[in-house]
């Protein structure tokens, strides 16, 4: 347990990933491959306390209030069955490491009983180093036994132990990205909710087009497929991760979405399941896909929704890849027929087909720099995506929202934003009621005096999101550090 994983170590320290990566483009940590040493890990929060999670929980406890919650998420308690299997595979690793233990301490016996002869020997010379070094080994072996008890390794040791017994790490190549399986959850269901776009089509067994291969590692079969591996594709270790979970830590080689243009084209036959009114120009409409078609998408990405008459409308979905089955979109009254039907309103079960994604407003996964998100009306829809997808996957160091907006319904989802700045010490929300750009900036460039070093995503009409564009550059800040969103409204 030299080095351990980004996602492995923060979780050990007790803070989020974010709050680590800051810590390593600092230079207080130093990484090899991706990975980070434990001595670098215990130097660098020796305030931590290995055994005390408490505020890590909170934190995870009002995120999960905060964002949606993954359809049919299993218990964080893993299975008896799985619970068995990672046990048995803990016990193996600790009967190693006890016998290592044991071959140490019988090394150390000899090496005793050596000195013990050359004590007696007849120089006296050398009997005097000899009784030195003896008198040395004995004391390092009892400042040994007394130091074990408050071990920092070994508590870190212990604690990783009882992670590995309640979630499995899953680590992905070529890509590098990993992540935790809790619980019963599947391979796949754990990647879709920590926002990783592993490729998939039914996610229930039938298409196979979530096939990877398992490079090392254990899992289990957690429920039955009807698409058929070969023997071939047994031999070399291929499953399924709609269909297995991991039993131990695990390294999977499978192929993923890293841009918008490695992800299909799909045209899913979705229901309405619930409309909200938020006021008498707005509802928030979440429609639900079939469990064998969840929609593949990335945060900020568009689609076209088209209702049962043939009336349709192009929307940003409004909500976070990892629910991928239930979207939500923000629908107001327009002069079209989809908006005049939805806000009659419709009723729940109205099939709607979805059809998409559209769009490249995602987020550049790999930046860890600050993030400031800027929407403008109803572009709080696309950005929301955006930030409940960063919060996910727990890369970003710091999130700033400015939301400016001049509907009578006011900022409709402040109590979301509310709910994330009490849940994260590194996210702002800053609401604003001016309608021009030059306003917008001057409040960021007081919060932010030298923007050059952030990374803005801006969404809403074109007028005000081009001149604060211009803005923008005008302090220096580089085109590719800036991504943007036209929206209708």
């Amino acid at each position: 347990m030299d080095y351990l994983s980004l996602s492995r170590a923060a979780r050990l320290a007790g803070v989020t990933r974010a709050e680590l990566q800051r810590r390593i483009r600092r230079g207080e940590i130093a990484t090899f491959e991706g990975s980070v040493a434990v001595s670098d890990l215990l130097r660098a929060f020796p305030a931590v306390s290995l055994a005390d999670d408490a505020a890590l929980e909170r934190v995870e406890r009002i995120k999960s209030d905060a964002l949606p919650k993954t359809d049919g998420h299993d218990a964080a308690l893993p299975s008896p069955q799985v619970l068995v299997a990672r046990l048995r595979a803990m016990s193996k690793t600790l009967v190693e490491r006890m016998s290592a233990l044991s071959a140490a301490e019988g090394l150390l016996n000899q090496v005793g009983e050596r000195l013990d002869s050359i004590a007696d020997a007849s120089t006296e010379t050398a009997r005097t180093r000899a009784r030195e070094l003896r008198d040395w080994l004995r004391s390092a072996r009892a400042a040994l036994d007394t130091d074990t008890l408050n071990d920092e390794r070994a508590q870190l040791f212990a604690k990783d132990t009882f992670l590995r017994i309640m979630a499995a790490n899953v680590k992905l190549i070529p890509s590098g990205h990993d992540y935790f399986v809790e619980g019963n959850e599947s391979i796949l269901d754990a990647s879709v909710r920590a926002g990783i776009n592993l490729n998939y089509g039914c996610a229930s067994g039938n298409c196979g087009a979530c096939k990877a291969r398992l490079i090392s590692g254990e899992t289990r079969r957690i429920r039955e497929h009807d698409y058929v591996l070969s023997e071939r594709e047994k031999a070399m270790g291929y499953l399924l991760t709609c269909s297995h979970t991991a039993v131990t830590d695990v390294v999977i080689e499978a192929a993923e979405a890293l841009t918008v243009t490695d992800l299909p084209h799909q045209e899913i036959r979705a229901s309405l399941r619930k409309l909200e009114h938020i006021s008498e120009d707005l509802v928030s409409i979440n429609v639900q896909t079939p469990r064998t078609q969840t929609l593949r998408f990335m945060s900020g990405q568009r689609v076209r929704l088209t209702l049962e008459d043939g009336a349709s409308r192009e929307l940003p979905i409004a909500s976070c890849p990892c629910n991928a089955r239930n979207l939500w979109f923000y629908v107001r009254r327009g002069a079209d027929a989809f908006s005049d039907a939805v806000l009659k309103p419709l009723r729940p079960g109205h099939l709607i087909t979805v059809e998409g994604p559209y769009g490249g407003f995602v987020l550049t996964e790999d930046a860890p720099e600050p993030a400031v998100f800027i929407a403008f009306g109803d572009g709080i829809a696309p950005v929301k995506s955006l930030i409940e997808h960063a919060v996910s996957i727990d890369v970003i160091e710091s999130f700033h929202l400015y939301w400016d907006t001049q509907y009578s319904e006011g900022h409709y989802q402040g109590r979301w934003g509310r709910a994330l700045t009490d849940a994260l010490d590194n996210f702002q929300l800053t609401p604003l009621m001016s309608g021009r750009a030059e306003d917008v900036f001057a409040v960021i460039r007081a919060d932010h005096p030298d923007p050059r070093g952030l990374r803005f995503y801006l969404a809403g009409p074109e007028a005000p999101i081009n001149r604060l564009t211009e803005l923008l550059r005008s302090e220096g800040v580089a085109d590719d550090r800036i991504v943007c969103e036209i929206t209708e409204t």
